[in-house]
């Protein structure tokens, strides 16, 4: 499944961490961002693998599903604005159901469209 990038827009090769603990939805991520000119610093399906992939600094800015089979994204929402990373949250929760550590942040619902993510990314991306 393949979408074009958005025409009109800059491109833009931060990387980007990807915490989605949904295997197909973590897969079509990866490729919608890869097309839209994102590099991908990694793909985290637990938070333990998130908190590693943080913790090597080899990113720019994430997209984290708010809750990872069962265990909160929260502390990997605080490692990243302990480090000044900028995130966006891609949740099926309404706002007020998500940990205080989300705030702040570009929050999506689940199901969001390919191209609202890719701008949501670019206005938070480093230049």
């Amino acid at each position: 499944m393949s979408a074009p990038a958005p025409t009109g827009d800059k491109r833009c090769n931060a990387r980007i961490l990807i915490v989605e603990d949904e295997a197909l939805l973590a897969y079509m991520l990866e490729e919608f961002l890869l097309e839209a000119g994102f590099e991908i610093a990694g793909v985290a399906g637990r938070l333990e693998t998130a908190l590693a992939i943080i913790e090597k600094g080899v990113l720019d800015a994430a997209v984290l599903d708010a809750n990872l089979a069962g265990v909160s994204a929260g502390p990997a929402a605080s490692a990243l604005a302990a480090r000044g990373l900028p995130f966006i949250v891609v949740s099926g929760y309404l706002p007020e159901q998500q940990p205080s550590a989300f705030s702040g942040a570009i929050r999506l619902q689940k199901p969001c469209r390919p191209d609202d993510l890719v701008t949501a990314l670019r206005s938070i991306c480093p230049p």
